[in-house]
């Protein structure tokens, strides 16, 4: 593990530049679980993620010739913009080689921070490899978001803020992707107080370091793919696989589904937005995937907030129609005046709200005469679609649902 006057020499150097975000009480969970939780908000962190930390301490501990020569890192966003933000401070080069898929949101950040982005590669992993051979070519000091000792002792630093808190947090759970965060808040954990449990938590989508945990040994994935962009990390280092064995007592998957829900969860019920790599550790409590038996206090990692507003987009209407408060119908209607007043008049009966509807005549599978109309309903549960659905049905609507 790493030492832990390492993790305390790093929060001193990043004390000036460096958010102390928030742990926050959750009443939501804690009432949910029958057990007190905790938030450590990154998401409100300086970039947006808790790489800041590790960025700043390893630029910091540099030499004045390799700050001179300019860094390089390779990132999906998150360590980006730390590494970004920092070069700024100190008035070095900054170039960040980001995956093609990286969201416009973080590509957009980490340009505006001052750093050149060169987007190559499907993943990290071969953005990784591309920015390892642009750094011998040009001389740049590659600074790695996690397989780099003054990367996870950074990181361990948010471990050292929650314990200066509340000093008797007895579990910590933390998301998982190339492992430099669970290793260095893990790091800090263990040696403050061995009792504390770790947990890691990573996406089914991006299964390396989970499977390497569970086997002992390394397994590399063939791809990955989850929203959780900011934990898809299809290698396992040895490293930090070295110091998860070592200090991690478990490790949890969670399916894009569940972290989906989790990002809803904190916006609808703590307004705060988070991406869905810092929504995962949420994931795994609000699908009560770990035994909270004998723990009374749990802090969990909100390791960032850099969600795509269309993501958000998405998984804020999907959950709409899960949560059975919005429903989508096709009603085929006899095309002629006054149709579609009769069928509005039935869904004013149903008290729902309309906020869209499609008129199709044109259909190959429609009647001559008829029309399709695809409307979206606005409705208060599933009591009440029942009540739309029989409404309809006794009105004698011919209608199909499709969400």
């Amino acid at each position: 593990m790493i030492e832990l006057n390492k993790i305390y020499q790093a929060k001193q150097k990043i004390a000036d530049f460096v958010l102390k975000t928030p742990l926050v009480h959750s009443s939501f969970l804690s009432e949910f679980l029958d057990t007190d939780v905790f938030l450590k908000c990154e998401n409100l962190q300086k970039t947006g993620a808790y790489k800041i930390r590790g960025a700043y301490n390893a630029i910091a501990n540099l030499s004045k010739e390799q700050k001179q020569a300019g860094v390089i890192a390779a990132s999906a966003g998150n360590h980006a913009q730390g590494v970004a933000i920092s070069a700024k401070k100190f008035g070095i080069e900054a170039v960040i080689v980001m995956p093609e898929a990286t969201p416009l949101l973080k590509v957009s950040a980490t340009k505006n921070l001052g750093a050149k982005v060169i987007l190559k590669g499907d993943n990290f992993d071969e953005a990784y490899a591309y920015a390892l051979n642009y750094a011998k070519e040009h001389h740049l000091n590659f600074i790695h978001p996690f397989e780099n000792e003054s990367i996870i002792a950074g990181q361990g630093t948010l471990m050292l803020e929650m314990l200066d808190e509340i000093s008797d947090l007895d579990m910590i759970l933390a998301p998982v992707g190339g492992g430099g965060l669970i290793s260095g808040v893990a790091s800090a954990a263990k040696q403050i107080n061995p009792n504390i449990k770790v947990i890691g938590v990573s996406a089914k989508g991006a299964p390396a370091m989970y499977e390497s945990f569970k086997s002992k040994k390394i397994i590399n994935s063939k791809a990955v793919r989850t929203i959780a962009d900011g934990i898809a990390v299809r290698d396992v280092n040895k490293i930090n696989f070295d110091i998860i064995l070592e200090c991690v007592n478990d490790f949890i998957q969670v399916d894009d589904e569940e972290i989906a829900n989790a990002v809803l969860y904190l916006l609808e019920k703590h307004k705060i937005t988070v991406e869905g790599a810092g929504a995962s550790a949420v994931a795994a409590l609000l699908h009560k995937k770990i035994d909270l038996k004998n723990h009374k206090k749990i802090g969990v990692i909100l390791s960032g907030g850099n969600i795509d507003v269309q993501m958000l987009n998405i998984i804020i209407e999907k959950g709409l129609f899960k949560a059975f408060r919005k429903m989508l119908i096709n009603v085929t209607l006899v095309d002629k005046p006054g149709a579609l007043s009769i069928l509005s008049d039935a869904i004013k009966e149903a008290q729902a709200n309309i906020v869209k509807i499609d008129y199709d005549r044109f259909s190959t599978k429609l009647e001559y005469g008829d029309a399709m109309i695809s409307i979206t309903l606005e409705t208060k549960g599933k009591e009440h679609q029942e009540l739309v659905r029989k409404i309809l049905y006794d009105k004698g609507f011919n209608f199909n649902e499709i969400l």
